[in-house]
């Protein structure tokens, strides 16, 4: 299991001494002990949940730091958000994904924009953790706007 997995990848970098791949590691591991506090056990589904809201978070940061000509602390994030993708599932490509809305929008018999909702519904769970948000909804709304 993924959650074990990143366990043992702590206690080998602890090992090994490498300080960044330590600290990132210990804050996923403390998001996911956080989460079993609400559940009593966690699948590979849930701690790939933690971990993109945390690659998320690191977006964000090296966005903010970036814009606020920090570089250093940029930097710092970026290493933090390589390792976290390690556990991360392959993102879709970008036919994959025009594929799986295909098949949704053909599936759920949607001809027009007002069927966003009900294809994301659908489409969502599916690429959960390999495919941005932003993105999947940007191209929904470009492929019912040409229906």
């Amino acid at each position: 299991m993924l959650k074990e997995d990143i366990f043992e990848d702590l206690k080998t970098a602890m090992k090994a001494r490498d300080e960044v791949r330590v600290r990132t590691l210990r804050m996923v591991v403390a998001a996911i002990k956080n989460r079993l506090v609400d559940k009593k056990d966690l699948g590979d589904e849930d701690v790939i949940e933690i971990l993109t809201k945390e690659a998320k978070l690191r977006k964000d940061a090296i966005e903010e730091f970036t814009k606020a000509d920090r570089e250093d602390l940029a930097h710092s994030e970026e290493e933090e958000l390589a390792i976290i993708r390690d556990y991360l599932p392959e993102k879709l490509s970008e036919d994959e994904l025009r594929a799986i809305i295909l098949d949704a929008i053909e599936e759920q018999h949607v001809n027009s924009p007002s069927g966003l909702g009900l294809v994301m519904k659908i489409i969502m769970p599916t690429v959960k953790g390999r495919a941005d948000g932003k993105i999947v909804n940007k191209m929904v709304r470009d492929l019912l706007s040409d229906l």
